[in-house]
């Protein structure tokens, strides 16, 4: 049916270019690395309106990295020629490191042989002008494993102990939840939309008993596994609900859900990571074929900050 990168929904017909390792490079905080880690040398390029990009925007700011790892944001609206810097718009940024005026010049210039995708977030090293990496998973991995030293906040995202634990609980999460929204909103045939709404609610059921009884996905502490699952509920109600139709249910009408989202989102700097009208822009402006007048809905009115009460589960 297709493959899915960083968020964007691919046919099988290129699936082949996502199989390469053009820029899977690491940051490493060891002698002798090829990209060690330091502070002010790298840069990361995001969309406020993606989810995988927002995992390394909350891995940045909930590690405190702001002054450690700088960042440029891209139109939400994403056009023929793929993200746009228009810093003119509420929100965008200009390329702060090359001056170009779309993301895609940033690989050409790193990798001119490169016919791969244009993908949000991509970790950008300042120093050798080359992309580090344009994975999102392992760019909050790196973040949240190797910059500990700069950190300015007491977060341990990814503590080795409980890395076992974490990315069993992502690789869980990304496979019905994360990706099953892109499956139900892309599917090819009734058949295929209706098992991945299916699938996609029995996951947000079972998490939602799971929810009932700790506060964060493995336990007490918040880690990579709740930024990875964040973003994706999120946007659930504003855009899988209708534009993926994903509407069985509402993130409302989940007790525990709906209460660990709001949680999180009042956790301090995550707000800061959020832009509604960012997501709602993209996705309804740049998915001509499920949304072809490119209206944005107005709605739903949502109160993040309202009583969770979740702090009593620790």
């Amino acid at each position: 049916m297709g493959v899915l990168h960083n968020g964007e929904w691919k046919p099988d017909a290129v699936r082949s270019q996502y199989d390469h390792d053009t820029f899977d490079d690491r940051i490493q905080n060891t002698a002798g690395a090829e990209f060690p880690v330091e502070s002010g040398r790298y840069h990361l390029y995001i969309s406020r309106a993606c989810p995988w990009a927002h995992r390394a925007a909350l891995t940045r700011r909930l590690l405190g990295l702001e002054e450690v790892v700088s960042v440029d944001v891209v139109d939400p609206v994403r056009h023929d020629q793929g993200w746009e810097f228009t810093p003119e718009k509420a929100g965008c940024t200009p390329d702060s490191i090359n001056g170009y005026d779309r993301l895609y010049e940033v690989f050409q210039a790193a990798a001119p042989e490169y016919t791969g995708p244009v993908t949000v977030p991509v970790l950008y090293d300042t120093e050798t002008m080359m992309i580090v990496h344009e994975e999102s998973a392992e760019i909050a991995r790196m973040l949240a494993a190797e910059f500990g030293a700069f950190a300015t906040t007491d977060r341990e995202l990814y503590p080795v102990s409980m890395r076992d634990r974490i990315d069993d609980a992502i690789d869980e999460i990304h496979a019905s939840i994360n990706a099953g929204v892109y499956r139900a909103g892309f599917a090819d045939s009734q058949t295929e939309y209706e098992t991945a709404v299916r699938e996609l609610f029995e996951a947000m059921a079972r998490w939602d008993d799971i929810l009932a009884d700790r506060r964060y996905v493995v336990g007490d502490q918040l880690t990579l596994a709740d930024v990875f699952l964040f973003p994706t509920l999120y946007r659930f109600d504003a855009v899988y609900y209708t534009h993926f139709k994903c509407n069985t249910r509402r993130l409302v009408d989940f007790d525990q859900l709906w209460d660990y989202t709001r949680d999180i989102y009042q956790t301090p700097g995550v707000g800061e990571t959020c832009n509604m009208d960012h997501v709602k822009a993209h996705y309804y402006r740049s998915h001509d074929d499920i949304n072809p007048t490119g209206f944005v809905p107005v709605g739903p009115d949502v109160d993040w900050m309202a009583p969770h009460h979740r702090d009593e589960l620790s």
